[in-house]
């Protein structure tokens, strides 16, 4: 049971968390800070955010090892990408407070985040001849 449920879903947490950090805190921070001051509005960076941000991965990792259970690898970083990002996009982005100009460097990097997130997951599912 831990290794097969707990186990995954802590690594892919781990994972998504380090990917979030190191891309918004060191690739496209600057567009965001910038963008948020054009707006009139401080980015938000206090530890309240970073450990709302822990729980999206955890949100995250737990959706994802959920439709790992139906569906093969690549309909799971398909799904897992559209649910954590082009949604979260489109809702941020609708309400004014998404830069654009950080599309170009996310969109690679968050379907890299989900593909390594659902490799870690099904490298810990038992094999079988389901997917």
């Amino acid at each position: 049971m831990i290794k097969k449920t707990v186990l995954p879903i802590l690594l892919t947490t781990i994972w998504i968390s380090i990917s979030e950090f190191v891309r918004n805190t060191f690739l496209i921070h600057n567009y965001w800070t910038a963008h948020y001051q054009k707006l009139g509005l401080i980015f938000p960076e206090q530890p309240i955010n970073g450990a709302v941000w822990g729980i999206w991965s955890l949100c995250f990792a737990i959706v994802i090892f959920i439709i790992s259970q139906k569906f093969s690898i690549w309909q799971t970083v398909i799904l897992s990408w559209i649910i954590g990002f082009v949604l979260m996009w489109l809702v941020i982005g609708n309400m004014g407070v998404l830069p654009f100009t950080i599309l170009p460097i996310a969109i690679p990097l968050s379907i890299l985040e989900a593909l390594v997130a659902t490799w870690i997951v099904f490298k810990f599912q038992p094999k079988n001849g389901n997917k």
